[in-house]
């Protein structure tokens, strides 16, 4: 994936609403959530919700599959995945080079 890709999703999540919002359709799992739900939860007014949830969605964060007249929310944890290793994915390195070098700091 390319570096804009993970700065837009960091940077769409460094909104605290819609960190919140994500952070909710994680713990929903599976069954994911219908906008109604949300507002219920978060006390949001829908345009609000909706605009969020349209960030969300641009950075891939999100996935929504229309049941019949309701649409579900998921967190997309192929994306939620692919951003935690990229922030991780040199974690320690400095200190294994120090320690295959017998290096301290």
């Amino acid at each position: 994936m390319e570096l804009s890709n993970y700065v837009a999703q960091l940077s769409c999540l460094a909104h605290e609403t819609r960190l919140i919002i994500f952070r909710l359709l994680v713990s929903a799992g599976s069954k994911g959530m219908t906008p109604g739900e949300m507002i219920e939860s978060l006390s949001l007014p829908a345009a609000t919700l909706s605009f969020h949830l349209k960030e969300l969605k641009i950075s891939n964060l999100t996935i929504s599959q229309k049941a019949g007249r309701s649409i579900h929310y998921f967190a997309n944890y192929e994306t939620m995945t692919q951003l935690m290793l990229f922030l991780t994915e040199n974690c320690c390195a400095e200190s294994n080079r120090n320690q295959s070098t017998g290096e301290s700091k």
